[in-house]
């Protein structure tokens, strides 16, 4: 595709690399396939092609961008399917991540889009405030009907995805016998107060492995969720606390994440911050490809139930690990059943299912449909915002492939599989 970018333009490294990019697109039509706002709308602009366009006359005019413009790219789930169909090697994740930037430095909300906009990192960013917010948000569940009848989908998204009350997560416990190595696993920043239970899971699966569990101090959310929303700035200064944390906590041989995106986030720091964070970038693994690298423990003998497993899209196309879950999950005796259209988004998106609710909404459906047909008894996801986006639609449980693991290593069941299990209050 031709840019006309000027000189000055190209001075800066952002825009210089988002015009490579473009200049790479060769308008072949692949990505509209896999596209999952253009599988639905059939609009070009809603498509990869399309908003590569919308992308490169908004950069190459500068100032702020059309209405229509920004609409398009906040219907953008960031799934980056696009970047897995793509014969070119589109750099999709920078164009995007530019083009938010661009748009939140240059174009003025709404006053209900930008409170919620400033609010949503402010909340979801801080286990603290989370945690609270969580607990107003189960005390608020009925309203739910009124706020969609008031027509402020997202606070009737925001209440939708609120889960029931759930275990605390446990300590760090040392690997029993020989240590093969030590490793960082990311507290992140909403797993712990929606699903503290996966983190346990981990921990009790990571230490069977051999390895100890290291738990940063100071250590915070990834970035991904203010990258999402434009706010570069806020993004970097995460993850820049982040690697002081990890510096802090001393050698290691892998940082581990539970959750899809934040492992995807987590690569991309060496794009986010250059060569202070290639090095973490380099030490990332999901908590899945790290298993699969690291070897499964002791299989033990447990009733299994037959599993449907959904690849989150920043674990598929973002990070590129499609065979390793289940892999393991077969490994573990799982019975694992494909899901139809397994590379669309589900709609979860980071906070999309918030922001774009009625697309969003349509995506889970479609995708719940798919899991049902398949007949399965339990859904694997290995993301945080997958398992709260699908659990109201699936009506199965819903567990994080590392419980199912863990559970079939010597660990407990998972919950959400006994749900005669008692719950403590928080």
């Amino acid at each position: 595709m031709r840019t006309a970018f000027t000189p000055a333009q190209l001075a800066d490294p952002k825009t210089a690399a988002s015009a490579a990019a473009i200049r790479t697109c060769v308008h072949c039509g692949f990505c509209t396939a896999t596209c999952p706002t253009y599988v639905l709308t059939g609009d070009e602009r809603d498509s990869p092609r399309g908003r590569i366009e919308l992308i490169r006359e908004m950069l190459e005019h500068g100032g702020p961008p059309a209405p229509s413009t920004v609409t398009h790219i906040d219907r953008c789930l960031s799934c980056l399917a696009c970047t897995t169909t793509c014969p070119s090697g589109v750099d999709y994740a920078q164009l995007i991540d530019h083009a938010r930037a661009h748009i939140e430095a240059n174009h003025r909300r709404p006053w209900f889009e930008r409170t919620l906009r400033a609010l949503i990192p402010a909340v979801l960013t801080n286990r603290t405030r989370l945690r609270w917010a969580l607990r107003l948000g189960r005390l608020a569940r009925p309203l739910e009907p009124a706020f969609a009848r008031l027509k402020l989908a997202p606070l009737a998204a925001l209440l939708r995805l609120v889960p029931a009350r759930v275990r605390a997560a446990q300590a760090p416990q040392p690997p029993r016998g020989k240590t093969r190595g030590r490793v960082i696993l990311l507290q992140g920043c909403v797993e712990p107060a929606m699903t503290p239970q996966v983190r346990a899971a981990a921990i009790r699966l990571i230490t069977r492995a051999g390895y100890e569990v290291i738990l940063a101090e100071g250590e915070g959310c990834c970035g991904a969720i203010s990258e999402h929303l434009g706010r570069a700035d806020e993004a970097r200064a995460m993850a820049r606390a982040n690697l002081a944390a990890w510096a802090r906590a001393g050698r290691v041989d892998a940082i581990v994440t539970t959750a899809a995106g934040c492992g995807t986030a987590l690569k991309a720091y060496g794009r986010l911050l250059g060569e202070p964070g290639a090095g973490a970038a380099a030490q990332a693994r999901d908590v899945l490809e790290f298993i699969a690298e690291a070897g499964l423990p002791e299989v033990v003998r447990i009733r299994r139930p037959t599993v449907a497993y959904h690849a989150a899209c920043s674990l598929q196309h973002g990070q590129q690990i499609k065979a390793a879950p289940p892999r393991l999950l077969a490994e573990a005796g799982f019975e694992v059943r494909p899901i139809a259209e397994g590379h669309l988004c589900c709609g979860s998106a980071g906070v999309y299912n918030i922001l774009q609710s009625e697309m969003a909404g349509r995506l889970r459906d479609r995708k719940a449909a798919n899991i049902l047909a398949t007949g399965a008894e339990v859904l694997a996801a290995g993301n945080v915002g997958c398992m709260a986006q699908l659990s109201p639609a699936v009506g199965m449980p819903v567990v994080h492939p590392v419980e199912l693991l863990d559970w079939a290593t010597g660990g407990p069941m998972p919950a959400a599989i006994a749900p005669t299990a008692v719950r403590p209050p928080e």
